[in-house]
């Protein structure tokens, strides 16, 4: 566990940034800016929302296409959990994601994002991503 209180924060102000930058690449599609989040060999496991679990690759071709059938999305990620130790460190965060289809109606979710992180040249990045969704409202399936 890391003990020095102004590196403990500067990690965690950083780690905040790095989930904040996932939502916003998820939402806006940028998929570059999505890669920039995780390491080369992340896993990614989207499972328990019916998605895939795989690599950074196959989760953004996963990604565009099913996120193709929204007019927005909007992952709203607050209660963040960081638990440092030394160069890596463990997150558990919320989220709330309303979607919209086409039409106008709009379906929600909402659960927890599970990251192990690790400390690299570039900053923090996740080497795996794990959502455990806990509920749908609205949703059409």
């Amino acid at each position: 566990m890391t003990t020095d209180p102004i590196r403990l924060l500067t990690d965690r102000v950083a780690i905040r940034d790095l989930l904040t930058r996932y939502a916003t690449a998820v939402d806006r599609r940028d998929w570059d800016l999505y890669r920039s989040v995780f390491t080369t060999d992340a896993e990614i496991d989207y499972t328990s929302a019916g998605g895939i679990a795989g690599t950074v690759d196959e989760v953004v071709a996963f990604l565009d296409e099913v996120l193709s059938g929204f007019e927005m999305t909007q992952h709203l990620v607050s209660n963040l959990a960081v638990e440092v130790d030394g160069d890596s460190a463990r997150v558990t965060a919320m989220f709330n994601n309303p979607m919209r289809l086409p039409g106008g109606d709009t379906w929600f979710t909402g659960g927890w994002y599970h990251h192990d992180l690790v400390r690299t040249t570039g900053g923090w990045r996740s080497r795996r991503l794990r959502e455990e969704s806990a509920w749908f409202d609205r949703a059409p399936f």
